[in-house]
C-alpha cells in the first residue's frame, strides 16, 4: 500500500506560517469515506454500531464527524465520558469498557445513560452497592484464556491479559446479573491487537457467536449484542496488505448465519469498537528538519519528538516518512531521524533510507491518526502540538491548539512567577 502524503510541500509550508510544526493533520474526506464504508459492510446487520473507541484520538472535532455516520463512543475512563457528553453523544451510544474503575466513573457512567462492559465478576456486586440497582443492560468482557490462534498462527496472547472473565465466570455471571434484574445482555472480547488479516473478525465472532448460544441456554440471558471490540489493524509498512473492512463484514455474516440463525438468534445486533482502523491511516504529523548531525551515523534532527508521537520509542514501532518536495527522489542515505528529549529512543526512524535530507524540509509521518496526539505527555517539559483538520474542500481547521508554557505551569502554585516572566 503506497504511503500518500496529504499535503504538498509548499502547502506545508503555507499552514505552517499559521501553525508551527509540529502538527497533527486529519484527512476528513478519508475519514468519511472509512466511517462509510463501515456502515456499509456491516448493514447486513440492523442493529449494527461502530463505537469509536475514543482512547485513539480522542478530539471532539473528529467524534461529531463519526457520529454523522452512526458511530458511538467506546469510553474507558471519566473523562472520555464527559468528551463524549460534551458532544452529545450520550446513552445507548456510549459503551463504558473500562477496568479497575474508580466508583465515581461507573456513577456518571450510569447518569449517561451508557451501557456498562463489566470487565471482572467482582464489578457486579461493586457496580450494585454504587448505583443501588443494576440497569437493565449490560456487557461482560470475556476472557478465554491460552492463546488465540488463527490457521494455526499465534495471533496474541489472551492468558497474559488482565481483562475480562474466564469461561466459568461468563455462565456463573450471567447467572448473577440475571437474579439481580439485568434483562439485556451483551458479550465482549478483544483478543488480538492490530491484525492485518480479514479473518480476524470472523474467528473472533464464530467463539463469541457458539459462546453467546450456550449462554442462552444454560442461563436463559437475553443476549442483544456482541461486540467484537476492536483488532482490526492497519498496515504500517508500504508493502503490507490492507484489511477489506467489506470482505471483514461478509466474513461475520457467514459465521453468524451459520451459528447464531439456526439458534434462533437472528436478532442479536453486532457491535465493535475500532480507534486505529477507523482514524490510523487518517492522520499524520508533520515536521521540520532542524539540524543535522555527522558522527558515528547520520542525524536528522526535527522539531517533534516521542512526546508527539511516541510509539516508535515505546514500541520500536515503524511509520512511515515522506520528505515533502521529494517523493520521486532515491532514497539513498541512510538516517536516524530523532527528536530532542534526553532520552536515546527518542527516534522516528533508525537507519531508515530517505532521499537527501536538508535543514528546512518538512517530513510527514503516516499513519498517526491513532494512538498518537492521543499517547502525548511532557516529559521535559515538552508541549503538544496543535490538531488540524484539512477539510474537504482544502482549507485547514484548527480543532486543537497547541499548548503553551502557560498550560505547563497551570497546575502549579508557581503560576504567578510564570506571569512575571519574560520569555
Amino acid at each position: 500500500m503506497k504511503k500518500i502524503p496529504f499535503i504538498t510541500r509548499e502547502k506545508a509550508k503555507k499552514i505552517a506560517e499559521v501553525y508551527p510544526t509540529p502538527f497533527y493533520l486529519y484527512d476528513e474526506k478519508g475519514i468519511r469515506k472509512n466511517a462509510q464504508a463501515v456502515r456499509e459492510a456491516f448493514a447486513w446487520n440492523p442493529g449494527f454500531k461502530e463505537y469509536f473507541a475514543v482512547k485513539a484520538t480522542p478530539n471532539p472535532r473528529l467524534l461529531e464527524i463519526l457520529h454523522e455516520y452512526g458511530c458511538g463512543c467506546d469510553c474507558s475512563s471519566l473523562t472520555e465520558l464527559m468528551l463524549s457528553n460534551a458532544v452529545g453523544i450520550r446513552g445507548k451510544d456510549i459503551m463504558f469498557s473500562s477496568n479497575d474503575t474508580p466508583a465515581h466513573e461507573y456513577a456518571y457512567a450510569a447518569r449517561l445513560g451508557a451501557i456498562i462492559n463489566l470487565d471482572d465478576i467482582t464489578h457486579i456486586g461493586f457496580v450494585e452497592n454504587i448505583l443501588g440497582k443494576l440497569p437493565e443492560t449490560m456487557s461482560c468482557r470475556y476472557n478465554p484464556g491460552g492463546v488465540f490462534t488463527m490457521s494455526n498462527q499465534i495471533m496474541d496472547n489472551p492468558g497474559d491479559s488482565k481483562y475480562g472473565f474466564t469461561t466459568e465466570q461468563m455462565f456463573e455471571g450471567y447467572r448473577i446479573l440475571k437474579e439481580k434484574g439485568v434483562k439485556n445482555f451483551g458479550i465482549h472480547a478483544f483478543l488480538a491487537s492490530n491484525t492485518v488479516t480479514n479473518g480476524y473478525y470472523p474467528a473472533l465472532a464464530g467463539e463469541l457467536f457458539a459462546l453467546a448460544v450456550k449462554l442462552k441456554k444454560e442461563t436463559g440471558a437475553d443476549i442483544r449484542f456482541i461486540n467484537l471490540s476492536g483488532g482490526v489493524g492497519i498496515p504500517y509498512t508500504p508493502g503490507q496488505e490492507p484489511n477489506d473492512i467489506y470482505k471483514i463484514g461478509q466474513g461475520v455474516r457467514k459465521v453468524y448465519e451459520e451459528i447464531l440463525v439456526p439458534a434462533g438468534m437472528g436478532d442479536v445486533a453486532i457491535y465493535t469498537e475500532m480507534g486505529r482502523f477507523m482514524m490510523g491511516p487518517y492522520g499524520q504529523l508533520v515536521t521540520q528538519a532542524i539540524h543535522e548531525k555527522h558522527t558515528h551515523k547520520e542525524y536528522i534532527g526535527v522539531d517533534a519528538c516521542a512526546v508527539n508521537l511516541m510509539r516508535p520509542a515505546m514500541y520500536g514501532a515503524y511509520h512511515h516518512i515522506t520528505v515533502l518536495g521529494k517523493e520521486e527522489a532515491p532514497c539513498d542515505h541512510k538516517y536516524d531521524v530523532t527528536g530532542s528529549l534526553c532520552e536515546n529512543n527518542d527516534k522516528f526512524a533508525i537507519d531508515r533510507m530517505l532521499p537527501q535530507i536538508d535543514q528546512g524540509d518538512y517530513l510527514v509521518i503516516h499513519d498517526a491518526g491513532a494512538h498518537g496526539h492521543a499517547m502525548g505527555y511532557n516529559y521535559n517539559g515538552k508541549l503538544r502540538s496543535a490538531e488540524l483538520l484539512l477539510k474537504e474542500d482544502g482549507s485547514v481547521e484548527l480543532i486543537r491548539r497547541a499548548e503553551t508554557p502557560k498550560d505547563y505551569f497551570a497546575t502549579l502554585d508557581c503560576l504567578e512567577v510564570y506571569d512575571r516572566l519574560e520569555l
